[in-house]
């Protein structure tokens, strides 16, 4: 680009998306004198996904403004919580979020996931279709103009991925509620509705039973319940001392 010149500065918080020489101050950046200031910013390594305010001169701009030569503009983060308008909080995650995924169920909150890899365009299509949050950690497809609407996940570890969507978004929590495996929902069931599926030291041991109304599968508080109790009350304690 050999166009008009302007001066970009990033939040703190979207450092890892920028060379490092942008992280710090307003650093000069090269236009072509008609890209948005949204390509701008994309081009720079940013999903729009992660933006929050874009403030040229001290004024907020839309991200369809063309800059202008010696502007200013500084490159906000998402406010927190996040607010989606225009339906029910939903998300989608891509084939390698699975864990968190999981957990999200786990909590109640309605996340669909995708165990094979469909490709960007169509996780892009079903994310607007279905209206859901799309949550990934691959930059290119969060830029993709079809999506709905979408967050980058910022670490590896699925326990710190379930804080960060938590904080961000502060879903509605309802736990035991869904099917940690087809994100249905759950109604209680008896020991005789779920025979089939129960060991029989299980069909001895436990009287307390649930099934998902979607693939069928029985729920129970086994012995991996005392793990995934903690997961539920980190997240309940998280919540309350946020709200």
């Amino acid at each position: 680009m050999n166009g008009p010149e302007i001066h970009v500065e990033f939040a703190p918080g979207l450092g890892l998306f920028v060379p490092h020489t942008r992280r710090r101050g307003a650093t000069p950046v090269a236009t072509d004198g008609a890209s948005t200031l949204g390509h701008v910013v994309e081009s720079l390594g940013v999903p729009l996904t992660e933006v929050g305010a874009l403030v040229v001169d001290g004024s907020p701009m839309p991200v369809s403004h063309v800059p202008r030569a010696t502007e200013t503009v500084e490159v906000r983060a998402v406010e927190r919580p996040q607010r989606v308008p225009g339906a029910p909080l939903r998300f989608l995650l891509d084939v390698h979020l699975g864990t968190l995924a999981r957990r999200l169920r786990l909590l109640g909150v309605d996340a669909a996931y995708e165990s094979t890899d469909i490709g960007d365009p169509a996780l892009a299509a079903r994310s607007a279709a279905e209206r859901r949050v799309l949550l990934s950690r691959d930059r290119g497809l969060l830029r993709r103009r079809e999506l709905w609407a979408g967050a980058y996940v910022y670490s590896t570890r699925p326990d710190e991925q379930l804080t960060d969507v938590l904080d961000r978004f502060r879903p509605e929590l309802r736990p035991w509620t869904r099917c940690t495996t087809c994100n249905g929902l759950l109604r209680q069931a008896t020991k005789d509705e779920v025979a089939d599926q129960l060991a029989h030291g299980t069909q001895r041991t436990y009287d307390v039973f649930a099934q998902c109304r979607d693939c069928g599968r029985a729920y129970w508080k086994g012995a991996h319940h005392d793990q995934l109790e903690a997961i539920v009350e980190r997240a309940l304690t998280m919540r309350a001392q946020g709200s």
